[in-house]
C-alpha cells in the first residue's frame, strides 16, 4: 500500500461520519420545532475523526461538520437570536479547529513513536542476532520470547561463532527479567563474542565473560543498582566432519536435551559449576566436559523460562516429553510447534524471559560426515 494512501478503515470511517452528519442536517431541517436540535450532538464526529482518521480526512469531516452546522444554526432554527446563531456558529468552528489540531498532534506523536520504535528495533537485532543461526556447519533454529512487553530482548542471551578453535556456542540467562537484565546480558554476550574467537578453551572463554561481568558489577553497585548473576552453558565442537570432539561447559545453567536416533536424552555435563558473577565464592577452577557428537545429533538448548513455565494448573512444561514426540519434525518446524505449544501451555502468559535453541548440523554437513566415516 503506498505511504501517502490512507488505511481502508480511515476511508470508511470519513464516509460514515459524513454520512451520519448530512442525516441528522437533513432530520432537522425537516423538523422545525424544538429548539434542540440533534445536531447539538454532531461535535463527536470531528472528534472521533481526530482519533481515527488521516489528517485530510479529519479535515474534510470538521469541514462538513461546520457547513452543516452552520445551516442548522442560521435556517433551521427560526426563534434564535442573533446572539444565540453567532454563538452557536462560533462553537462550531471551535470544534472543528480543535479536531483539526487534536489530528495534527496525534499524527506528529504517532510518527515520533514509530522513528523511536524503528531505532529500538534496530539497536536491539545489531544487540542480539535473529534466529535462525549459521555458523559454519551447524545451523539453529528457535524463538525468544522477552517478558517485557514491546521488547525484542531481555534478560536471555545466545549465539553461535565459527572460530579457528572450532564451533563455539553459548546460551545464557540473566538473573531477573526484562529490561533490567539488558545491561548485563549484553555485556557477557559481547565478552563471549570476541573471546570465543580468540581463546583456546571454554574455560578461558568462561573466565572472559566472568570477568567481564565483574566489572559491569562493580560499575552497577557505583551506581546504586544491583549485581547480577548469569547462568550459561558453553558448547564446542572441534575437528574435521565425522571425526569431531566436542566438549560442554555449564556455568550454573539447566540442563540441554539431546535427540539421538529418535530419542531425547537430558544432558547434565558439567552440572555444579556456578553461575558467571559468583565463581570467586568457589575455589574449584571451571572444567570442561568432553561429549562425542554423531552427525546426525540434535541438540536443544533453552533457558529456565520454558522449562519452568507454568500451566493454568501450576505445572511445569514437560519440555522432554513434548520433544519425544516431536523428533521426527524439521529443526525450523520443531521450534515453531515448541513455541506455539509453550504459549498454549501457558495461556500466553509467559513470567520469564524464554528462549529454545534447535541445533543440528547443516544437511548438507552431515551428508558429508556420513560419507567420510563410511570410507573410514
Amino acid at each position: 500500500m503506498p505511504a501517502n494512501r490512507p488505511p481502508a478503515s480511515g476511508r470508511h470511517a470519513t464516509a460514515l461520519l459524513i454520512l451520519v452528519i448530512a442525516a441528522v442536517t437533513t432530520l432537522d431541517a425537516v423538523d422545525i420545532g424544538p429548539e434542540l436540535h440533534q445536531s447539538a450532538f454532531l461535535g463527536i464526529a470531528p472528534l472521533y475523526a481526530a482519533l481515527r482518521c488521516s489528517y485530510r480526512q479529519t479535515l474534510l469531516v470538521a469541514a462538513v461538520y461546520l457547513v452543516c452546522l452552520t445551516y442548522v444554526d442560521t435556517y433551521t432554527v427560526p426563534d434564535w437570536a442573533l446572539a444565540s446563531r453567532i454563538v452557536g456558529i462560533f462553537g462550531a468552528v471551535l470544534v472543528a479547529s480543535f479536531s483539526v489540531v487534536l489530528c495534527r498532534t496525534r499524527l506528529q506523536r504517532e510518527a515520533l513513536h514509530a522513528r523511536t520504535s524503528l531505532v529500538a528495533d534496530t539497536v536491539q537485532r545489531t544487540m542480539l542476532r535473529e534466529l535462525p543461526l549459521s555458523a559454519g556447519p551447524v545451523e539453529a533454529y528457535g524463538f525468544y520470547v522477552s517478558a517485557q512487553e514491546g521488547a525484542r530482548v531481555g534478560g536471555d542471551i545466545y549465539e553461535a561463532i565459527d572460530t579457528p578453535h572450532g564451533l563455539r556456542l553459548m546460551i545464557g540467562d540473566v538473573q531477573g527479567k526484562g529490561m533490567p537484565a539488558i545491561g548485563a546480558g549484553m555485556e557477557v554476550l559481547a565478552s563471549f563474542r570476541e573471546a570465543a574467537y580468540y581463546e583456546d578453551s571454554l574455560e578461558s572463554v568462561a573466565a572472559r565473560m566472568e570477568q567481564t561481568l565483574a566489572r559491569y558489577n562493580t560499575r552497577s553497585v557505583e551506581q546504586g543498582a544491583d549485581e547480577r548473576f548469569v547462568t550459561a552453558l558453553l558448547m564446542e565442537v572441534r575437528g574435521a566432519v565425522g571425526a569431531a570432539q566436542g566438549r560442554v561447559l555449564s556455568c550454573g545453567h539447566i540442563p540441554y536435551y539431546l535427540v539421538r536416533d529418535g530419542k531425547v536424552y537430558e544432558r547434565r555435563e558439567g552440572e555444579g559449576g556456578l553461575p558467571l558473577g559468583l565463581g570467586m565464592l568457589s575455589g574449584e577452577p571451571r572444567r570442561s566436559v568432553r561429549v562425542h557428537p554423531e552427525p546426525k545429533d540434535w541438540v536443544v538448548l533453552c533457558t529456565d523460562g520454558v522449562t519452568e513455565a507454568r500451566g493454568k494448573d501450576g505445572e511445569f512444561y514437560p519440555l522432554a516429553e513434548r520433544l519425544a514426540g516431536w523428533t521426527d519434525l524439521e529443526p525450523a518446524e520443531l521450534a515453531g510447534t515448541l513455541r506455539a505449544d509453550l504459549e498454549r501451555f501457558t495461556g500466553g502468559e509467559l513470567l520469564d524471559d524464554a528462549t529454545a535453541l534447535v541445533v543440528r548440523r547443516t544437511p548438507a554437513a552431515a551428508q558429508l560426515s556420513m560419507a567420510r566415516a563410511a570410507a573410514a
